[in-house]
Formats: C-alpha cells, structure tokens, sequence
C-alpha cells in the first residue's frame, strides 16, 4: 500500500428517524389515542487512533464517510432503532482539522476514540406531544439531519527521534542497522521515499522510536525535493539525530542547510535537541576525521553533542544507542511540556441558545441560531399544528417578541437559517 499522509475527507453523520404520526385503530376501541412512536438517532462519525494503520491510503479513493441514518417511529409507540456509529480507524498521529485551520481531533494515544460529526436525533412521534390542554396531537417532528463536515486528514508521525540529513547521508542503513525497520538502501540519492519508522531496543525493558525522513535539499522549506512533504513527521519528536555524511566537501555547509530548513519550516524543531552525527568513518584516515569533526564542531553549539560513527561497520552504534536514551532521559520536564502544549480543539458538540433575526428588503424576517435552527429541522412545516409549536418556542426563547419589534405583520414570510425550505407565514 503506498504512503498517503494528507488527505481531504467529507463527512456526514447519519440522519435522525423521523417520528411516527398515528392514532390507535383497534376494534372495539373508540377513539383510540395518538401511538406515534420515536425515530432512533442517527450514527456518529468518529475517528479511531490504530496503531495497526501506517497510512492514509485507505482515504485515497473513499472520499465520504457517511454514516447511518436512524429508522422512522412506528405505531404502538414504537420506537425506531437507533443507527450504531461508524467508527474509522486512522494512523496514530492523525489530526483532522478544516479549512480554517481549526483542529477538531489530534489522535495520539493508540485505541483513541474522537467524534467528528455527530448523527441527528430521531424526531419525536405525536404520543410525545400528548398533554392536558393536547389531547390528540396530530403532528410528528422530522429527524434531526446529522452534521456533515468536509476535513483534512493529516498524519504526523509520533517518534521520539527524528533522523534528519541531506540524500545519501546513510539515514536509512542507520535505521536499518539500530532497529528492526527494512528500508530500501541504494547507492544513489533519494532512495528513501517515505518516511519509516524503527524502534531501537536499549535492553530488556528500555526501547526508542526513531523517524527516518527522505532526504531534505536546500529549499525544502519552500517546496524542493521530497523533504517538505515529509517535515510535518519530525514536529512531535523530542530530539533531533542529524546525520552528516564526511565525504561532503563542506560538512559545516550541509550541516548549515539543514539546520536553515528546519529553522525556516517551524522555529519550534529549530530549538528541540539535538545530537549530530558523522557518519562513513570507517574508510578515511585518521587525519582526515579530525579535520571534519573540527569543521563541524566549529558550527555547532556548544551544548550539541557530536559523534564520528560508521553505519556500515557498525562502528560506535552501541555507544549512539546509549547516548541516545541518556539524551532523553534528560530532556527536562518543560521542553516535553513545550511539545506536548494541548493543540486548541474545535469542539463540535458545544450548543448556545443564542439567535439573531434580521428584516430582509422584501419584508420578511431570518432568524438565525444553533438551538432554533434545530428545532426547525424537526418541524413538519407542512403541518398547520406543528409550525404552532415551533412558534410557542419562539415566543419561549424570546424570539417573537425579537419579531415584533422589529415590525412583524400577520403574512409575513418567517426564514428559520439559510434554508429556503425552513420559512413559513406567520
């Protein structure tokens, strides 16, 4: 399956049932009573973290998730059933957030469970409306329309190290020589398509995971090589391996590049720690080495720590795993609080019972809010009876008098929301 990490998604929680209007017909039961029963509520939409998923390629093609609606009422005061939710596994990392940027769900603990859209409650059947002064209701509510949202869907990798460098610095035999990750090796650049992950086993009760990046260019910031599309993943890292191959003839300038990218992408990678690495040692001298490490050392600063190793070899990789974990391990409590700050999530389900109404030029009125425009959504608005309740609602939340005041004349044309549909005369 190939590595998707970015796509847009429309989803549509399922519709609400509709209530049942009906009166009892028995024999020998005159003047039955009004049985209409409930419908169920539609399904949720809801997003699942797996650590079983590694991509978003499922969503390639599957452009709208949509879930069940609930079933209508029935008579005898039955009551429709209610649609189960549609549960939609994505990659641990996952956030999803709309145009705007706003972030309705950051998945980053396995088996983490968000809704996205909410299904629409099922509409009340005529039994419900039965009162003292309603004897025979002779009205149902419409299902509730679920909630539909289109996102984006973007997956950033959850690893504790990120392994960053310039094409063909030996990032991917790294990872292939300190974890149990399988990536393609060749000797040419941009082997590395996609990022990979690896854990690293310390010992018995002690492992890391470690992201290998495709190889970032001068400009990746901006769009070049394969690099920008892959940044995103090294942003909830703690630390930072940047691996410098010594065969480059500037290794202070490529260590510069990279460093420039990251800094130009988020200032915040630009601050996490970092270890730098010189690798491919195992076939220049040893008057050479000291000429690279001092170059390189010369551009780092002073609390980064360096280590010549081979990746090939082998050569000083139990001495990078260790150094590995004890970095870690002392990162202090506020930088982990610093990457772990709680991402501001849209919270879909939050409710206000505020309105507005606004007199258009042709004389009629728009009323506008969260709670009225779902009541009128449930109301039958071809139904003399119902449209009587939705107006005692309007009185109730003080939007008649709202009305009123603003000149309202026996006739005139009442829009409840955008919808042309949702108008009646008053």
């Amino acid at each position: 399956m190939s590595f998707v990490d970015k796509v847009e998604v429309k989803i549509s929680a399922g519709n609400g049932g509709n209530g049942k209007r009906s009166f009892r017909h028995e024999r020998y039961v005159d003047k039955g009573g009004p049985d209409g029963g409930d419908g169920g509520n539609g399904g949720n939409v809801v997003l699942e973290a797996s650590r079983n998923q590694n991509t978003l390629a499922t969503f390639r093609y599957n452009k709208e998730l949509v879930a069940d609606g609930g079933q209508p009422g029935g008579t005898s005061r039955k009551h429709g059933r209610s649609a189960s939710d549609l549960i939609v596994k994505v990659p641990v990392g996952t956030q999803a957030a709309d145009s705007t940027g706003k972030i309705y769900a950051d998945l980053i603990v396995d088996g983490q469970r968000e809704i996205i859209a909410n299904g629409g409650k099922g509409g009340f059947g005529n039994a419900h409306f039965v009162s003292s002064i309603r004897q025979a209701p002779n009205f149902a509510e419409k299902g509730e329309p679920g909630e539909v949202v289109e996102l984006t869907l973007e997956l950033k990798i959850i690893a504790d190290i990120g392994l960053v460098g310039l094409p063909n610095a030996g990032k991917s035999t790294l990872l292939s020589r300190l974890s149990n990750a399988r990536p393609e090796i060749a000797d040419y650049p941009f082997t590395t398509l996609k990022p990979n992950l690896g854990v690293v086993d310390i010992d018995k009760s002690n492992s890391l995971l470690i992201a290998d990046i495709p190889g970032l260019i001068e400009g990746a910031s901006k769009g070049k090589g394969l690099g920008h599309e892959f940044l995103r993943h090294i942003e909830r890292t703690r630390l930072i391996v940047h691996l410098v191959d010594i065969y480059q003839e500037d290794v202070a300038a490529t260590y510069k590049i990279i460093r420039k990218e990251l800094k130009a992408y988020s200032p915040l990678l630009a601050k996490l720690p970092e270890l730098v690495v010189l690798n491919k040692i195992d076939g220049v001298d040893e008057q050479l080495l000291k000429e690279k490490t001092k170059q390189l050392k010369a551009c780092v600063t002073k609390k980064t720590d360096f280590l010549p190793i081979s990746a090939q070899a082998g050569t000083n990789l139990d001495k990078l795993k260790y150094l590995l974990k004890a970095k870690l391990d002392a990162i202090t409590p506020e930088v982990k609080v610093a990457q772990e700050d709680p991402i501001p999530v849209l919270k879909i389900t939050d409710k206000s019972d505020a309105w507005e109404v606004v007199k258009t030029k042709s004389g009629g009125f728009i009323v506008t809010g969260l709670k009225i425009e779902q009541f009128a959504s449930r109301t039958d608005l071809d139904n003399q009876e119902a449209i009587n309740r939705l107006k005692v609602i309007m009185k109730r939340m003080g939007i008649l008098h709202e009305l009123n005041r603003q000149g309202l004349e026996f006739g005139d044309t009442i829009y409840v929301g955008k919808a042309k549909e949702n108008s009646f005369y008053y």
